[in-house]
């Protein structure tokens, strides 16, 4: 595998609204424990209307590196690969080709334990430029990291694209435009202001 760099980000790095609302969600229960959050804890808002682009993968850090297996798998990352993966070891799915470009994003999320986001432009099957936004979430059992969640958005300045076999219709890898690991502002950002501590009166 490269040596591929990450740059550090806080969460106003992520482009997709309802990417940035996963996000908060994750951080809420981050900052409350101060550690990943168990995936049975993350339940966002209008969760059904984001399966379609989701995929939640397990993950033994036995290995090295770890091996990540798809326990399900979005509408949008079966069309972009031309296929369905669920059961399958995450580097045999992406295949040879592939793999030296998608997995050190998530060796990056399990080594780092933090989220991972990434933008790649690729080249649709008729040559129309596309933004493949990706948002890696990790999530921990017994204090290591066990799972991952996806979020994948695909969006074309060129509006319309073909989605079916995005990812394996050309001979041309992805090419990254971003590669960040979210470890800045790692806090909930809630409405209002908050007086700095030592403006605040006690009685």
């Amino acid at each position: 595998m490269p040596d591929v760099k990450f740059e550090s980000a806080p969460p106003s790095v992520v482009k997709s609204i309802r990417q940035r609302d996963l996000l908060n969600t994750w951080l809420r229960l981050y900052v409350r424990q101060q550690q990943m959050p168990g995936i049975w804890e993350y339940q966002p808002a209008r969760l059904e209307d984001e399966l379609p682009d989701l995929v939640y993968y397990t993950v033994d850090t036995e290995p090295a590196p770890p091996r990540l297996i798809i326990q399900s798998e979005g509408t949008r990352l079966s069309n972009a690969y031309g296929q369905t993966g669920k059961g399958r070891y995450l580097d045999e799915y992406v295949g040879a080709r592939l793999a030296p470009h998608v997995m050190p994003v998530y060796y990056e999320c399990v080594a780092r334990a933090l989220p991972i986001y990434t933008i790649a432009d690729v080249d649709d099957v008729y040559g129309r430029i596309v933004a493949y936004e990706r948002l890696l979430l990790p999530f921990s059992t017994d204090g290591r990291i066990s799972h991952i969640v996806a979020s994948i958005k695909t969006i074309s300045v060129d509006g319309g694209f073909e989605i079916n076999n995005l990812m394996r219709g050309n001979d041309e890898p992805p090419r990254p435009r971003l590669r960040a690991v979210i470890d800045r502002e790692l806090f909930h950002r809630l409405p209002g202001r908050i007086a700095p501590a030592d403006t605040i009166e006690f009685d």
